[in-house]
């Protein structure tokens, strides 16, 4: 036991002598969420490392990683390379995003087909949009109009003010949108795969030690 408890310490050691920069890029989605406690557990093991958090969207993470101008990437399995390595994070499932008063309001769950049948809100982000309206095309389905906006938080106000419906993966504390207004989130009756929330990086690129701990 105290040769493993020697180990330990060992280990720890070595974490704490590991300096330099990391560059964390970050899908501008998830940063909010998972970005800062991931940093703050990597603070506390290796504090002679300085973090940088960068937003992204997918294309622009994606073309970063390839050019070394960022370290990992923090984001959905969704749209990278084949060469890009995935170390996976959690999983989250999707939900309906609906304005308070909506028909489905009250509804236990909502299945697609019925969310197929109100505008449906997306972000502007191409593999983001494309994927929602794939869960639709599935299931022989296609939305009755389609609007998209900038941002997550500008989706959750729009569907809050009514202007239709969205199907969303991450879910922030606090049921309300930015300008205050309540949303009511309902599971999905269908089945749906999860959505994949990774760590990634370039497997071409050479990974620093600060980026090497980081995975750790």
């Amino acid at each position: 036991v105290l040769g493993e408890a020697d180990e330990l310490a060992a280990f720890g050691s070595r974490d704490a002598d590991i300096g330099g920069e990391l560059v964390l890029g970050c899908f501008e989605d998830l940063a909010p969420y998972f970005a800062p406690a991931l940093v703050r557990a990597f603070a506390e093991r290796c504090p002679a490392v300085t973090v940088f958090i960068g937003d992204e969207t997918f294309e622009t993470l994606g073309r970063r990683l390839a050019d070394s101008a960022v370290d990992l990437g923090l984001t959905y399995d969704l749209g990278l390379p084949g060469h890009f390595k995935r170390i996976l994070l959690h999983e989250l499932r999707p939900h309906a995003l609906l304005p308070t008063g909506h028909v489905l309001a009250d509804k236990h769950a909502v299945s697609l087909a019925e969310l197929a049948q109100h505008p449906l809100i997306t972000t502007d982000q191409p593999h983001s949009w494309q994927h929602m309206l794939d869960l639709f095309l599935s299931r022989g389905l296609s939305p009755i109009a389609r609007t998209t906006t900038s941002s997550f938080e500008l989706q959750r106000s729009m569907v809050a003010n009514g202007f239709g419906v969205a199907v969303s993966y991450t879910r922030p504390h606090g049921d309300r949108s930015y300008d205050g207004l309540p949303l009511v989130l309902k599971p999905l009756s269908d089945a749906l795969p999860m959505q994949r929330i990774i760590l990634t990086h370039d497997t071409r690129q050479r990974l620093s030690n600060a980026a090497a701990a980081f995975i750790d």
